[in-house]
C-alpha cells in the first residue's frame, strides 16, 4: 500500500509538471504574467533584506495573567522562491537552554491587493495578519477579541528592536513584549541545501 501511494504521488507530480511545462510553453494563461508578478513580489520584499541572516538577544514578555517572563530569543530570516517570499523562524530559549517558544512565518506580497501579509504559525495556531514595511522596520497586528496586539520592529544596522503592545479602545496601550537582538551573521537558510538534479 505504501509503495502504491508513493508511485501514485510520483505519477501525479509528473503529470502536473508535464501540464505546467506545456501550459507555460504556450504562453501565460488567461493574461497571467508570472514574471511580472514575481518581479513585483521581489521588489516589495526587498525592504526586508536587511533581516536576512541570524540574530540573537534578550526578550521579555507578559503572560495573560501579567507574569513577566524573560529569556533568550533567536531569529533566522531568509528569502525563498527567488526572493519573492521571506521566511522567518523564531526560537525562544529558557535559562536552562530548553526551547520555550518556537514560531514560523512567511511574508508575502499580493500584487492584486498591493498588500503584504504574514502567515504565522505558533502555539499550535496559525493565521494571516496585515504586515507593513517602513523605512526603519516593520509592523504587524493580531486581532484578539476587543483588543489588538501590535508589534513594531525597528531595524538599524545589526540591531533589531521589537516591541509589542496590547491595545484596547478607550484604554492606554499596555506593553507586553520587548526584544533586542544583535545580528550574528549570514546564513543560507532556507534556500541552502536544495536537492540537486543529480
Amino acid at each position: 500500500m505504501k509503495r502504491l501511494v508513493t508511485v501514485s504521488f510520483a505519477a501525479a507530480a509528473l503529470a502536473a509538471a508535464a501540464w505546467g511545462a506545456a501550459a507555460w510553453s504556450a504562453g501565460p494563461l488567461q493574461g497571467h504574467d508570472p514574471a511580472a508578478r514575481i518581479a513585483a513580489q521581489v521588489k516589495a520584499l526587498e525592504a526586508l533584506a536587511p533581516l536576512d541572516g541570524t540574530w540573537r538577544g534578550k526578550v521579555w514578555a507578559l503572560a495573560p495573567d501579567g507574569t513577566r517572563h524573560e529569556g533568550t530569543q533567536t531569529e533566522r530570516v531568509g528569502p525563498m522562491l527567488g526572493g519573492s517570499l521571506r521566511v522567518i523562524e523564531g526560537l525562544g530559549y529558557e535559562a536552562d537552554g530548553s526551547v520555550g517558544f518556537n514560531a514560523f512565518a512567511i511574508v508575502s506580497f499580493d500584487p492584486d491587493k498591493q498588500a503584504l501579509t504574514m502567515r504565522s504559525y505558533a502555539h499550535g495556531r496559525s493565521g494571516d495578519f496585515p504586515f507593513t514595511v517602513g523605512p526603519d522596520g516593520f509592523a504587524w497586528e493580531i486581532p484578539a477579541g476587543p483588543a489588538t496586539i501590535r508589534y513594531v520592529a525597528t531595524i538599524s544596522g545589526d540591531s533589531w528592536h521589537e516591541v509589542g503592545h496590547r491595545i484596547v479602545p478607550g484604554q492606554e496601550p499596555v506593553q507586553i513584549l520587548d526584544m533586542t537582538l544583535t545580528r550574528l551573521g549570514d546564513c543560507d537558510w532556507p534556500a541552502g541545501g536544495a536537492v540537486p538534479p543529480k
